[in-house]
């Protein structure tokens, strides 16, 4: 099964509040965003952004021009249902990343839990292409991955684990590391998973 084949049958034989990445509130995500400095009326895009609720907590803290881009499109539809009309205040993508062409560039770049996905190096390459193309001179990066101790499988495929500074060098010297955090996130069935968020600012 290709790789858009995978996560839609996840988002639909799971409820949104079943997956294992489920947050009720992203509250690193929404922190790292707002000590990003990014304004009201910044370009935010959430990559991989699915069912996620960060579009609904940005909606509701005054972000006017947030974007949400995901391989998968039962993800987009949950949110949008979700979402009910506001949903027309967002920007939707449906598209792998890696082959993404953007139609403009953002001031903040987010991504929880895609980056570590990319366990070919030819994918981590495209995607680095991508984000350098899509954000903008001076916008903001956060990622989160698993941390050394995470899982080294999640939802039935491969990972690779970072640490801030192996993140870091993962990007090289176009982004700069402005601040990282460590969270364990339990999952919807118990499980605890450890996460790195890594910040940065493009250079």
């Amino acid at each position: 099964m290709n790789g858009k084949g995978h996560w839609e049958r996840i988002y639909t034989t799971n409820a949104p509040n079943e997956v294992s990445w489920f947050q009720a509130k992203p509250e690193t995500s929404l922190r790292m965003i707002e000590a990003s400095g990014v304004g009201r009326d910044g370009l935010i895009i959430d990559v991989g952004g699915g069912a996620s609720t960060l579009v609904d907590y940005l909606l509701d803290a005054g972000y006017k021009n947030v974007s949400v881009l995901d391989w998968a499109r039962g993800g987009t539809e949950q949110a949008r249902a979700r979402l009910g009309s506001r949903a027309d205040e967002v920007e939707w993508f449906e598209a792998d990343i890696t082959r993404f062409e953007a139609p403009h560039r953002w001031d903040l770049w987010h991504d929880r839990a895609v980056f570590h996905f990319l366990t070919d190096a030819a994918d981590r390459a495209a995607y680095r292409a991508n984000l350098f193309r899509c954000v903008a001179s001076g916008g903001q990066v956060v990622i989160a991955t698993f941390g050394p101790e995470g899982p080294r499988r999640c939802s039935g495929l491969d990972v690779v684990r970072y640490s801030p500074d192996s993140l870091a060098a993962e990007f090289g010297a176009g982004l700069t590391l402005v601040e990282s955090a460590a969270e364990l996130h339990r999952t919807p069935k118990g499980a605890v998973q450890a996460f790195n968020y890594c910040r940065f600012r493009l250079t």
